[in-house]
């Protein structure tokens, strides 16, 4: 009994150790010039986007700007979230296109604000089912989620095979509002930062969140329920993403079955410039906002100078293998 209690005990400290240095100055991890790299990064991009062209500073491309990181922003939380536990989830992009096609399929019949919510149940309960094959069964959150990407897109297209246009008169209202000089989908998606910034670092279940990822046995041995926090994290990120869906297809005024193809490239590039480790360990919410940005900011000037789209797809897989060969030695 009593070598069972010593366990418990090391466990406990090793979990209040990591998340000491983890939270506080002084502690590992802290001071290391990789962990506000994104700062420099961002400071780059603004001077590059001033260089570059004339019309990047201008009022109409910044809340176009604004507008289009939004998505990314949303996906891009829900995948901190899932990365700061150890895990991935490649499913993402697939639950942004079942939220669009129900968010734009059912506002005819029940309303924009039930439809929207029904986008967000049915992409939590997307990301229940990741977390569950992960925490509970033991897979391979690159499997479980490589076959629920296909799985839940089948789903998309079984619901419907052509693009779905609402004809409800206010199906456009979310993407195209703003308060001021800022869009409402914009402000939606910074409360959104504010609360898992709150979670990650405030709550008991957000600090665990970061520590399974540094040493899911210490949190174990410290009495955390790791099962449950790893598939709460699936789920707020097949919330984040179907909220994205939803919003999309607010802002572009059609649902494609195809939507959202490859946004897990986007969502997961954002998070390792923002200073997140792939295979849990760190990260935060503030990095992964500025990532979004720069991301944005990258794709944005690309657009501006009319540079095709896949070449843009070798700038993002460079920047993770950049980011993710940086940090090799933090895990």
């Amino acid at each position: 009994m009593s070598t069972h209690i010593s366990t418990k005990e090391k466990g406990a400290s090793a979990y209040f150790s990591y998340l000491r240095k983890k939270w506080f100055p002084g502690g590992a991890g802290h001071g290391r010039w990789l962990d506000y790299a994104f700062i420099g990064a961002f400071v780059v991009a603004i001077g590059i986007g001033t260089l570059a062209t004339d019309v990047f500073f201008t009022e109409a491309n910044i809340k176009n700007l604004s507008r289009q990181i939004v998505s990314n922003g949303l996906i891009s939380l829900g995948m901190l979230i899932v990365i700061l536990t150890g895990g991935v989830d490649l499913s993402v992009g697939s639950i942004v296109a079942l939220g669009g096609v129900l968010s734009a399929g059912m506002s005819d019949k029940v309303g924009i604000v039930p439809a929207i919510v029904i986008a967000l149940v049915f992409g939590a309960v997307a990301g229940s089912v990741n977390g569950v094959f992960v925490a509970r069964f033991k897979l391979q959150p690159f499997i479980v989620t490589l076959a629920t990407m296909g799985i839940v897109r089948g789903f998309v297209f079984v619901y419907t095979e052509t693009p779905l246009v609402s004809k409800h008169p206010d199906f456009r209202v979310l993407g195209a509002s703003s308060v001021g000089p800022l869009p409402v989908t914009m402000i939606i998606m910074l409360v959104c930062f504010a609360l898992v910034w709150f979670f990650l670092n405030r709550t008991p279940t957000g600090r665990a969140t970061v520590a399974i990822g540094g040493n899911k046995e210490a949190v174990w041995l410290a009495g955390i329920n790791v099962q449950r926090t790893i598939i709460l994290a699936y789920v707020l990120s097949g919330l984040f993403s179907g909220l994205a869906g939803a919003i999309l297809v607010s802002r572009l005024g059609i649902a494609q079955p195809s939507l959202g193809i490859a946004y897990e490239l986007d969502a997961i590039a954002a998070c390792v410039i923002g200073g997140a480790i792939l295979g849990g360990g760190g990260g935060g919410a503030i990095g992964t906002f500025f990532g979004v940005l720069i991301l944005g900011m990258i794709n944005n000037l690309l657009n501006l100078h009319g540079v095709q789209s896949y070449y843009q797809e070798i700038i993002k897989g460079a920047v993770i293998l950049f980011a993710v060969l940086a940090r090799r030695r933090e895990r």
